[in-house]
């Protein structure tokens, strides 16, 4: 099962969901969509670590608030979809993924205190645009590759970019369609 992790939220206008859905296509294969915009994250404040650590210690991984990090782990392929934005990616990617890391579910810890990974995706892509050209992929696309490396196990991270969509004199369509090309030349 491919899962299709929405971060975009100009549903009907977004770029990268655009070029996402260009992957799933090229994919060819059933996927469940998560429209982070669609969830009601509870925050991760001291009550939400107190109740996660509890049930964490007591392995019960079968409570609602670990249903994301079930499905995490459980997904044979994850693309996540999400605009650059203010060096980042938006601010519900990362709830989503403070929902997910959950010791015993994604990933566990060596007797040494490292990250091992539990989840079954072996690849994960990630789609993003740019309206610049200044893209430091560390923010973003790093955090996330760092993410699925070294605590969920996968391996294989490959980001299809497009940017400099808002400059003044860029053919915005040229741009996205040659990312398109690279999508479709890639998988």
């Amino acid at each position: 099962m491919v899962l299709f992790v929405n971060a975009c939220v100009r549903a009907n206008q977004s770029r990268t969901l655009r070029l996402a859905n260009i992957l799933l296509k090229q994919l060819n294969e059933p996927f469940t969509e998560l429209v982070l915009s669609d969830i009601d994250f509870q925050p991760v404040n001291y009550s939400y670590l107190q109740t996660r650590d509890l049930l964490l210690s007591e392995s019960d991984y079968d409570q609602p608030m670990f249903e994301l990090a079930r499905q995490f782990a459980e997904a044979d392929t994850i693309v996540i979809a999400a605009p650059y934005w203010d060096l980042s990616f938006p601010a519900m990617l990362k709830q989503y993924f403070e929902q997910i890391n959950a010791i015993g579910i994604t990933f566990k810890y060596t007797e040494e205190g490292y990250p091992i990974g539990l989840c079954k995706a072996k690849k994960m892509y990630y789609v993003t645009t740019a309206g610049g050209m200044f893209f430091p992929e560390e923010y973003g696309f790093g955090y996330i590759r760092a993410l699925a490396e070294k605590f969920y196990g996968i391996k294989d991270c490959i980001m299809f970019k497009a940017v400099g969509l808002d400059i003044d004199g860029a053919d915005e369509e040229q741009i996205l369609l040659e990312c398109e090309k690279q999508i479709c030349e890639s998988i």
